[in-house]
């Protein structure tokens, strides 16, 4: 008889390699369920609170801690201990008082650096549809999904965004503080491919039939570089938005 379902096990030689954790001391590790984020690119909120943050020493002392309350993600009480915690995401423990941002660092390793503003977050525009009453719904990187308002739906002056373009939004209630264009001069963040976790201005978009979008960019030591648009996530002009390290 076959499979029912999806995999509800992993084994931690079988882990992304973005995940740092110790391959050999156990068989198995927290698969996370199906979420905002992919599961290459993310860690279950259990990893992180015991392995990473090290508050437990073992899974039934991270799960308790969890279904406590005393993590947020995004400024929201999260009990569910395999949520996918991915890029740009906030984790707080107010009883501590800290905020952790979720980054990759210079190997594409899922990493928790401390943030000093822990009630926004940059997010990344992948797609636009147009909903009920000719408003548009801008669908972001982490799954959520926001709602701009048109009066007009045949002008629709209000839809000045873009895919590739990013918002930095206030959280949890998704208010919309910037919008930072995907273009020339733009500096960005590298989430992909050979040069992840750096910081680079892009100085050049290459677009072709059939083709991925090509981006140049140029690091603060000069050298110049190409990868495809989806690895580029803009984060301001001449500096960052927000401070991300």
């Amino acid at each position: 008889m076959g499979r029912k379902g999806p995999k509800r096990h992993l084994k931690r030689l079988a882990a992304p390699v973005r995940w740092e954790l110790p391959r050999k001391t156990h068989k198995f590790t927290v698969r996370p369920l199906p979420g905002a984020h992919p599961m290459s690119e993310s860690l279950p909120l259990l990893l992180i609170v015991r392995d990473v943050l090290k508050y437990a020493d073992n899974r039934k002392e991270a799960k308790k801690i969890i279904k406590m309350g005393k993590i947020l993600v995004d400024g929201r009480v999260r009990k569910e201990e395999k949520l996918p915690v991915g890029f740009m995401d906030v984790v707080s423990l107010p009883e501590a008082n800290e905020n952790y941002r979720v980054l990759f660092d210079r190997k594409g390793r899922v990493k928790l650096y401390p943030t000093e503003n822990p009630d926004v977050k940059l997010c990344k525009i992948k797609n636009k549809t147009v909903v009920k009453g000719g408003h548009i719904q801008l669908n972001l990187h982490d799954g959520r999904n926001i709602i701009i308002k048109v009066s007009d739906p045949t002008k629709a002056e209000e839809d000045v965004y873009k895919t590739g373009d990013t918002l930095l939004i206030s959280i949890p209630d998704q208010e919309i503080k910037d919008h930072i264009p995907f273009e020339v001069g733009k500096l960005a963040y590298i989430t992909g491919g050979k040069h992840v976790g750096e910081i680079a201005k892009i100085v050049d978009i290459e677009k072709k039939p059939l083709h991925k979008t090509v981006v140049t960019l140029e690091t603060p030591d000069g050298e110049k570089f190409k990868t495809v648009k989806d690895y580029v996530f803009v984060i301001g002009d001449e500096k960052p938005v927000i401070k991300l390290y």
